[in-house]
């Protein structure tokens, strides 16, 4: 059973609009395959059936049978959806607090042992704006012959940015920074298993690193410090971008990038490369 006080539950049910036996925008289709997808947990398994069996109700029942840390994974994965919702317009922003939203992230680092986070002040327009100068590549500790590739691509998203292609930037930035966290998730292999986030099967063994997601890369980095709460935060444009490779995927999703969101693929990019460097 998670250790979720009252105040704690009333928290992510408010952050998570649980009211009406709902869960934010899920259908019941949508929610069970998030949480098979993202989680490797049938959420409406019978261990979990509280109530009248709602999505809310489900939740609550997750809440009474899991441990702490699948409940402090599931909480993170969540305010990972409402970004990735927010971002393709099917979620407002003003419909979350930040001070709620924060208290949740605060509430899954708990539960999954670690310590609470700070809130991130800084917006997506101070973050486009930062200038990051020569990206250290070199210093990322990868093959010299992955390094000369990287670099090609470097040069190629800023051709791309000029160019006015979107989804080109999204798609580059995206790859390169998955195999860039692949390399060092290799070289650092112990260290990414162990993570208490780390993705799992059904039966709850880590999951090969071919099979890790960019997002799953990117959160286990973060649990590590070896990125910052900056690269997590606007990360939600890429987390998704192979899918998007798919005309029909990308139609059904209603993904339709803008220069904006391609100049925040770039510059997560750039700060995960500066922060991995050092």
């Amino acid at each position: 059973m998670a250790s979720l006080s009252t105040s704690e539950k009333q928290i992510l049910e408010k952050v998570f609009q649980m009211g009406g036996g709902y869960v934010l925008n899920f259908s019941d289709r949508t929610m069970g395959e998030f949480f098979k997808d993202d989680l490797a947990i049938d959420i409406y398994d019978q261990k979990y059936r509280y109530a009248s069996g709602s999505k809310a109700n489900c939740m609550r029942g997750f809440w009474q049978v899991a441990e702490d840390a699948s409940v402090g994974n599931s909480i993170d994965k969540l305010l990972e959806y409402i970004d990735h919702q927010i971002l393709l317009g099917r979620l407002k922003r003003d419909d979350f607090s930040s001070e709620l939203t924060q208290r949740a992230r605060n509430i899954a680092a708990r539960l999954r042992g670690g310590k609470a986070t700070t809130p991130l002040a800084i917006t997506e327009e101070e973050f486009i704006s930062r200038e990051f100068g020569s990206l250290p590549v070199d210093k990322l500790g990868l093959d010299p012959l992955v390094d000369n590739v990287l670099k090609q691509r470097l040069h190629e998203i800023r051709k791309c940015l000029k160019a006015g292609a979107p989804l080109a930037v999204i798609f580059l930035c995206g790859s390169t920074l998955e195999g860039i966290l692949l390399g060092i998730a290799t070289a650092w292999a112990m260290d990414f298993n162990r993570s208490s986030i780390s993705p799992k099967d059904k039966t709850g063994k880590v999951k090969q690193f071919q099979e890790w997601t960019l997002n799953d890369f990117i959160n286990v980095a973060r649990d590590l410090g070896l990125v910052g709460e900056d690269v997590k935060k606007f990360s939600h444009a890429l987390r998704d971008f192979r899918n998007y490779i798919h005309p029909y995927q990308q139609m059904s999703a209603g993904f339709d990038p803008d220069e904006h969101t391609a100049k925040i693929c770039w510059q997560v990019l750039q700060a995960a490369i500066m922060q991995l460097s050092r």
